[in-house]
């Protein structure tokens, strides 16, 4: 049997139960989508969504990995960036990355 191990990029970190998790449910690898963060033309705001009940302050951000757009939610924990989810971006999502929808009123800025 063959295994491939990627290993995280230098400051970008996550639960290796939670990647399993993730990658079971919504067919995208942490390993994959820490290269959202390679995406200079990447979108983020806050997480304000129904689901983040941590207290934390995530973010979520729109950025193009390998010819998708993905939707990957993180937190900043010191100097690291720490994945929580990812998934293909949704339709709305995916327009919003490419200029389409008004990134004003949505919360989605540059990071750059």
């Amino acid at each position: 049997m063959y295994y491939k191990i990627v290993m995280p990029i230098d400051g970008i970190e996550w639960d290796s139960k939670k990647a399993r998790i993730n990658f079971e449910k919504h067919k995208v690898s942490f390993e994959t989508a820490q290269y959202i963060f390679s995406d200079l033309e990447r979108l983020e705001r806050l997480d304000q969504s129904e689901e983040n009940t941590s207290g934390e302050e995530r973010l979520q951000t729109l950025g193009m990995v390998m010819e998708k757009v993905l939707f990957v939610i993180y937190t900043e924990r010191g100097k690291n960036k720490h994945i929580i989810s990812a998934r293909l971006a949704d339709k709305n999502e995916r327009r919003s990355y490419n200029g389409y929808y008004q990134i004003d009123g949505k919360g989605w800025s540059k990071t750059i």
